[in-house]
């Protein structure tokens, strides 16, 4: 859908001048042709940028006439495009580190404030895609980082954005953080995951001393076949996970029935909704304390939401202990 209404005014101003004062091919002086002018959305809001273009006026030099562009511009969006690097790194990282759907991505956006379209945040995916497409095609880099630790400890893992979608495989060393392979596949069959391990295996420069995973089947016996005598771990993360299972599922009945006790809360806070003083002004607070504890989360395995939950409602339990403790003291002859 074309945007049906004009965009506000930009809330700031960039400019952007090339640095290169001479023409690289002749070595004459560039002079200034133009300006051109960019609004981009970012996260910081709309950004106008004003764009100093320089030429050569050289007209033996075979750059004549070419424009010659900041060079800080690509730092801030792609050609063409009206939404900054910021958004799009974003929207990657939601889809691939989060595993969010394009409507839930859409719904974050919009949140921070960004205005977009849901087909846009499809577009600015594709073109996340491509870039780390060309971050991976970098080999040169990657071979002459790699060879200056000596080793590698691979890491494979697979994401599925969506149920039924094909899955992103992705291997990459823990060593540097580099990402050394990144595919999408329909199957996660012991055939596939030994074909990339093995692609893998036959472009570094140095040896593998070691894998880690989150101990899938085909992911060990992919491993077994093309890498027999590297060492396999289960990653720290999963080992975790699995061993807290049972300490989840208590942990997360004990928090439903935490819920259970504070369900009373909301039919108290519109109770005081006509009430304009002092009193009622601390008891909503209180009531605001106990909802916000109740949708305070925490991240498991590490952090507890039941644990977490039953701490915060200790907290309130006993602020009003003291609140009526006092008050008792105050109505004693």
């Amino acid at each position: 859908m074309a945007r049906r209404e004009a965009r506000p005014p930009a809330s700031r101003e960039v400019r952007l001048t090339p640095r290169r004062m001479h023409c690289v091919n002749c070595e004459q002086r560039l002079w200034v042709a133009y300006h051109a002018q960019r609004t981009l959305m970012t996260f910081r809001g709309l950004v106008r940028l004003t764009l100093v273009v320089r030429r050569c006026r050289n007209r033996e030099c075979e750059l004549y006439h070419l424009p010659y562009r900041a060079e800080e511009e690509g730092a801030w969006a792609l050609p063409h495009g009206e939404f900054g690097l910021d958004i799009i790194t974003v929207i990657g990282q939601l889809r691939y580190g989060e595993h969010r759907s394009i409507p839930e991505i859409h719904q974050r956006l919009e949140s921070r404030g960004v205005t977009i379209a849901q087909r846009t945040v499809t577009d600015l995916l594709e073109r996340y895609e491509e870039l780390v497409a060309l971050h991976l095609a970098d080999e040169e880099r990657i071979k002459a980082r790699l060879k200056q630790q000596g080793q590698v400890i691979l890491a494979i893992d697979g994401m599925q954005p969506d149920v039924g979608h094909e899955v992103l495989w992705v291997i990459r060393d823990c060593l540097s953080g580099e990402v050394l392979l990144a595919r999408t596949l329909l199957s996660s069959t012991q055939k596939d995951l030994s074909a990339l391990l093995t692609e893998v295996k036959e472009v570094l420069p140095v040896p593998i001393r070691g894998v880690i995973s989150d101990g899938q089947q085909t992911i060990r016996q992919a491993v077994a076949r093309c890498l027999p005598e590297v060492p396999h771990q289960l990653c720290h993360f999963h080992y975790l996970d699995e061993a807290a299972e049972p300490i989840f599922e208590a942990d997360r009945h004990a928090k439903a029935e935490l819920k259970k006790l504070v369900r009373g809360v909301r039919p108290i806070e519109r109770s005081l909704e006509k009430g304009e003083n002092e009193q009622t002004d601390a008891m909503r607070s209180y009531c605001l304390a106990v909802r916000s504890a109740l949708t305070d989360d925490g991240h498991p395995p590490l952090c507890a939401s039941g644990l977490k939950l039953h701490n915060r409602l200790t907290q309130i339990s006993d602020s009003l202990a003291r609140v009526e403790e006092k008050r008792g003291a105050f109505l004693r002859p």
